[in-house]
């Protein structure tokens, strides 16, 4: 789905829901970014828009000094609470476009699947501002593709969203693509235009199976579809519900997700 500004607080409400079901990060990602820098108790790191938590505990286990933004009350406090074991770890509650960070102090700044809410012409020049020389930008993203091979299920669950998505957005239908690597590509040379060099980019895959209930669960987490209007939102999952029933009561997500790396000179 196209991101809709003015949403990204909307995931707040649905804090406790969010950290149950949405994903992680694969090993492998951690993995690549620890060999393209290495941190560790000397480290300052930052984490823009931290969410529940979930790409967080890796970066925590070096010992770095970890600083958090994130926009939410309900998920800087879950987060508090999540962490709490770790006395280098803090949040602080305000978008990352607000919050005044010292120049050339960070050795990372990373930010998955939160850093599309943050305007590239301002949060690429900040967080270049804010690194160390020789210090990286890694961003990374979890992109679901709904059951790829069971098309005719696909097809059902799209003329659901034209009838009541789009209809309560009015716009004209989009359907969904797997996201690719020269998507993956395209983000990562966003980095050169702000002085970054030693680009990098790597894609990792997962899938994730669900049943219909706990599908229109996770539905409930994304920020375009927590707005609409609630009677409208009911029947909407309803039958999104029961067409997936249908089908045989499950249905896979196919996840890429892609990781792009930056470093100042």
């Amino acid at each position: 789905m196209p991101i809709i500004k003015g949403l990204e607080g909307t995931f707040d409400t649905v804090a406790p829901i969010y950290e149950k079901l949405r994903p992680g990060y694969v090993d492998e990602l951690y993995q690549t970014i620890f060999n393209y820098i290495s941190i560790n108790e000397l480290s300052n790191v930052v984490e823009v828009g931290i969410g529940s938590g979930q790409a967080t505990l890796p970066f925590l286990q070096t010992g770095c000094k970890f600083s958090a933004v994130e926009y939410g009350e309900h998920f800087s406090e879950l987060c508090r609470e999540k962490f709490k074991d770790y006395p280098n770890f803090s949040v602080i509650t305000n978008k990352f476009e607000n919050v005044d960070f010292a120049n050339e102090a960070y050795n990372l700044v990373f930010s998955a699947s939160a850093f599309h809410w943050v305007p590239e012409e301002i949060g690429y020049p900040k967080v270049y501002a804010m690194l160390k020389s020789g210090g990286v930008f890694a961003r990374f993203a979890n992109h679901p593709y709904r059951d790829k091979y069971n098309p005719a299920l696909a097809e059902e669950i799209d003329k659901i969203y034209g009838l009541y998505y789009y209809k309560f957005y009015d716009r004209k239908q989009e359907y969904p693509k797997e996201y690719s690597e020269e998507d993956a590509q395209f983000r990562a040379d966003i980095a050169v235009k702000y002085g970054f060099t030693d680009i990098r980019y790597a894609l990792f895959f997962r899938t994730r199976t669900f049943s219909a209930k706990e599908y229109i669960t996770l539905l409930g987490t994304y920020s375009d579809h927590i707005v609409i209007e609630e009677t409208i939102r009911t029947e909407f999952f309803s039958k999104i519900e029961e067409v997936i029933n249908r089908y045989g009561g499950k249905i896979t997500i196919y996840d890429t997700i892609d990781l792009q790396l930056a470093r100042k000179p």
